[in-house]
């Protein structure tokens, strides 16, 4: 990941508009910012959801509510509470994928 070029900036995420994307089960609600190749979002999981895809992208990634489980293609697993967070670079370690039985609000640059 490569921060570009850009001002000071400051984000008011609840006027940021909100897009749903479905899980295999539930449902991510992103707010979204992209600046060049630059991914900046609030992701909100809700009770349940469990991702519909393996992941092979560099994230920067933090809790903010609730309780996350990653689970790694090659079988480990970890579990992630409010103030915790993770970095992996693209294709860093073995594609991974986010589930959460209670919810969780995230934090996430990639």
């Amino acid at each position: 990941m490569k921060i570009p070029t850009l001002p000071f900036t400051v984000t008011d995420w609840a006027t940021v508009p909100e897009t749903t994307h479905a899980g295999d089960v539930g449902q991510a609600l992103w707010r979204t910012q992209e600046i060049g190749d630059l991914r900046v979002r609030m992701v909100t999981y809700s009770p349940g959801y469990i991702a519909d895809h393996w992941c092979d992208r560099g994230h920067v990634l933090t809790v903010l509510e609730g309780v996350l489980e990653t689970e790694l293609r090659d079988g480990r697993r970890f579990t992630l509470t409010a103030g915790m967070s993770y970095r992996v670079s693209d294709h860093g370690d073995a594609a991974h994928r986010s589930s959460t039985a209670t919810g969780a609000r995230l934090f996430i640059v990639d």
